[in-house]
């Protein structure tokens, strides 16, 4: 059932994950100094579902209980609205800067429930676990690639076969694995998702890296070693996103770790291994969660832009209002790329209705190149203004007189100029702001790759005949006349 923020600290403070920072075991993650300020904005994001002005948006009703609106099985166009709407309620709550709300692999997990014969022989594990989530109302973080020892070399080439994540050993209580993965992001999750998410290579060997399962964030043998933290400081003032929404980026070691069978969920199978995300229809659905969330972030940037140039009356400049109508044109298309998802849906083999593919893909691949811009147009529209920004130490202190006579605005009073000014900061150039960057530009893997992908799977053919037909030549569709006597 869905659960409230104090539910979602007590688990963790009971069960913490096995996580590391700087070296030191992580006793109690709500009252780190990096991480309370996660597991507490998370907690927000919990309570915002018994709240009675978004509980019928960010849950459903069944059997006389609440349930997250992201675990709701997609059977209808209907139901991706219902389920794109709660999406959006969560991502305007941090301005799209939260990249690992459970609500993203939850979307994961229905897809794969509701298509759970592709998991053959393991399909019941699937249907459980699914069902143990959505009961408990889980977060759950997932780790993706292998780490980069070796990029020219397979899995097997390595200095080490298990460098990338494989299976040592069975016995009839499960499975035993060693390796690492990047990057779990929120370790702070409650269950890890380990599913390969880059092809596997055939060959001799090469089934031991086929596996995907699900195991708590405090198993035995797992460890979570964390970055250095983009949080510098607690004060909400001073750094408004890093403060709250560190969700922390980890390599995820596996020091034979045991996974018992029923938590298994594809055993050293490459071809289900490489394809489980497209057939299940997971692929569609994580996507339709991201555009939703890209939406939500392009939308603080647009406000956050409108803001910084009518705070500096800078508004009025013809080549400030470009730049602003260009974050309104990326706006613009994310959002048909989002309403064209929902509005193409089919069903998949299965039953489930996936978003539109195509929609999909395009919103996917444009953003990691829309988004340098974005953050770049901040800066242009900002200037320096990035650059003077005094604490809220300074603002409490013999020096606030200055301050409010020098950096006042044409529209606010210093102390409110220079914490929309923070915020742009911590957007863009501020540690935070500059995983962000990162982060979009490779959110989906390799854009070069993402390229070559699109390019296999999108149908030309429809348009390579129109430009035929319009040559008049010959084609399959025309077939040749044979002239009589």
């Amino acid at each position: 059932m869905a659960r409230s923020g104090k539910e979602y600290l007590q688990a963790l403070r009971e069960n913490p994950p096995n996580l590391w920072y700087k070296g030191q075991k992580v006793e109690d993650p709500t009252t780190h100094p990096v991480f309370k300020g996660i597991t507490h904005a998370l907690a927000e994001l919990y309570d915002m579902q018994h709240d009675p002005r978004y509980r019928d948006i960010l849950t459903y009703e069944e059997g006389g209980k609440r349930y997250a609106m992201s675990l709701l099985p997609a059977r209808s166009k209907e139901d991706l609205a219902r389920r794109s709407a709660a999406y959006k309620l969560w991502a305007d709550a941090n301005l799209g800067m939260m990249g690992r709300c459970p609500d993203y692999l939850n979307a994961v997990l229905m897809a794969f429930e509701q298509s759970a014969e592709f998991f053959g022989a393991y399909a019941d594990n699937v249907r459980r676990y699914v069902q143990y989530v959505r009961e408990n109302d889980l977060a759950t973080t997932h780790c993706l690639t292998n780490p980069q020892v070796n990029r020219a070399k397979s899995n097997l080439e390595q200095p080490d076969p298990y460098i990338p994540l494989g299976v040592v050993s069975e016995n009839e209580k499960g499975i035993v694995v060693r390796g690492a993965r990047m990057l779990s992001t929120l370790p702070t999750a409650d269950e890890l998702l380990v599913f390969p998410s880059t092809l596997l290579k055939e060959g001799p060997g090469a089934d031991k890296y086929a596996v995907a399962f699900a195991i708590p964030t405090n198993t035995p043998g797992l460890h979570f070693i964390s970055r250095e933290s983009m949080a510098v400081g607690d004060s909400s003032f001073d750094h408004p996103l890093s403060s709250r929404l560190e969700e922390m980026d980890c390599l995820t070691v596996f020091d034979d770790v045991f996974v018992p069978w029923e938590r298994v969920f594809i055993y050293k199978d490459l071809q289900r291994c490489n394809t489980a995300y497209a057939e299940t229809g997971a692929l569609m659905h994580m996507a339709h969660q991201v555009v939703v969330l890209k939406n939500a972030k392009t939308e603080a940037f647009l406000g956050l832009v409108s803001l910084l140039g009518e705070t500096i009356g800078a508004d009025t400049f013809p080549h400030v209002q470009e730049k602003i109508a260009e974050i309104i044109v990326y706006l613009e298309a994310m959002k048909g790329f989002w309403a064209r998802a929902e509005r193409d849906a089919q069903p998949n083999k299965y039953g489930l209705v996936c978003p539109d593919r195509g929609a999909l893909d395009g919103a996917r691949n444009l953003y990691p190149r829309l988004y340098p811009r974005i953050n770049e147009i901040v800066q242009q529209i900002a200037a320096s203004g990035l650059i003077t920004l005094p604490s809220e130490h300074d603002f409490n202190s013999p020096l606030a007189p200055y301050l409010e006579k020098f950096l006042q605005s044409a529209t606010l009073p210093a102390r409110e100029r220079v914490q929309l000014f923070r915020l742009a900061w911590d957007m863009t150039i501020s540690g935070f702001g500059a995983r962000q960057t990162l982060y979009e530009r490779f959110f989906f893997g390799d854009p070069v790759r993402m390229y070559q992908t699109l390019y296999a799977v999108y149908d030309k053919e429809p348009y390579k005949e129109r430009i035929r037909q319009y040559l008049g030549w010959k084609t399959q569709a025309q077939p040749e006349v044979v002239a009589s006597d």
